[in-house]
């Protein structure tokens, strides 16, 4: 079956880390962190409608500029979700551009930033390219969970806070019911291709009765419990991709990865140091290799895939992923929890 969107890192793991959710069907893509975007090309740019910013370190906010530059002439709407200061971020960077050909001609290019703790949203702010990036205050997202950052028809975005030092938030990007369509079975059942099809998902993602009739001509109409007796839709578990970086290898950090990565399809996790060096990872309040194995142990995930390396083990990377591998597989009991 097929899935809603095809993560991948953007950067080599030693680089900055930047995980982008390209979707399958449709012109968009979100990011987990924005650090550099050198790597993606211009038309996967554009398709970026949401990026979830896990702190403001700059591995993990450099790429602003480039993704700035290359959606400043789109009609579009960026919405950018990260921790408190995220807001204040955003408006230094684009305060430190000079915005005199901007005007109410130019495209209608905006940003949108909100901030979001353990408490909900605060603040919230927006940028409009016709008025020259003029920070203006705007209303928070409302979900019906606290953990929300994100809710559409197909798909939310989930958020725990982490301890870096400073917040640091780790996503959970969960498909909702997943709803392919089978094209042999559709033939077999002479249905074509078409918009009823969009309806025909909607109507399962809903949780709608198999009774419920979808219609797809002015002619023809079926009922889910047929599209799905006859094969022509498919349901299957929607998938789970979480993204967690930059936190201290405590017994709350621990826990909050855990509760979000809970067999998840896909953790990417940082694995920074290797446990030699355990001393300064728990100093810059980083993952060593084998702690971040515990942690995707621990959550029972399907995929752990190591990422954030520190250059100090360039020509190491192997080391760095047989303690990741070791840990995960229970080999090395070495990763002890601290006390939060």
């Amino acid at each position: 079956m097929t899935y809603l969107v095809q993560p991948r890192l953007v950067n080599e793991p030693f680089s900055d880390p930047s995980l982008v959710l390209d979707f399958r069907f449709g012109h968009r893509a979100l990011l987990f962190d924005i650090g550099d975007l050198t790597p993606l090309p211009p038309r996967e740019i554009a398709r970026v409608t949401h990026v979830f910013v896990s702190h403001m370190h700059m591995d993990h906010f450099a790429g602003f500029d480039r993704l700035l530059r290359f959606k400043l002439h789109q009609a579009d709407t960026v919405h950018f979700i990260g921790p408190p200061g995220l807001g204040d971020a955003v408006d230094a960077k684009l305060r430190a551009y000079t915005w005199n050909l901007l005007d109410e001609e130019s495209a209608n290019f905006a940003i949108a930033a909100f901030e979001w703790s353990r408490e909900g949203f605060g603040q919230c702010g927006a940028f409009r390219a016709r008025d020259a990036f003029w920070r203006r205050e705007t209303d928070p997202p409302r979900y019906g969970s606290p953990d929300l950052l994100h809710d559409e028809e197909e798909f939310c975005v989930e958020g725990a806070m982490l301890d870096h030092g400073i917040p640091s938030l780790a996503f959970a990007f969960q498909e909702k019911l997943r709803v392919n369509v089978h094209k042999a079975a559709l033939d077999g059942l002479g249905l074509p291709v078409g918009p009823w099809l969009k309806e025909a998902k909607r109507a399962m993602r809903r949780g709608d009765a198999v009774e419920t009739s979808i219609a797809i001509s002015e002619q023809q109409s079926m009922t889910l419990g047929q599209l799905l007796d006859g094969g022509a839709l498919r349901t299957g578990r929607g998938q789970r991709i979480v993204y967690a970086t930059d936190l201290a290898f405590h017994a709350s950090n621990f826990a909050q990865v855990v509760r979000l990565a809970r067999e998840a399809g896909r953790l990417f996790i940082e694995a920074a140091f290797l446990n030699e060096d355990r001393a300064i990872a728990a100093s810059k309040r980083h993952l060593t290799a084998a702690q971040a194995g515990a942690i995707a142990r621990a959550a029972g995930v399907k995929q752990a895939i190591p990422m954030h390396f520190s250059s100090r083990y360039v020509g190491r990377e192997s080391v760095l992923r047989s303690e990741f591998e070791a840990s995960l597989a229970g080999l090395d009991d070495r990763p002890q929890v601290l006390s939060a």
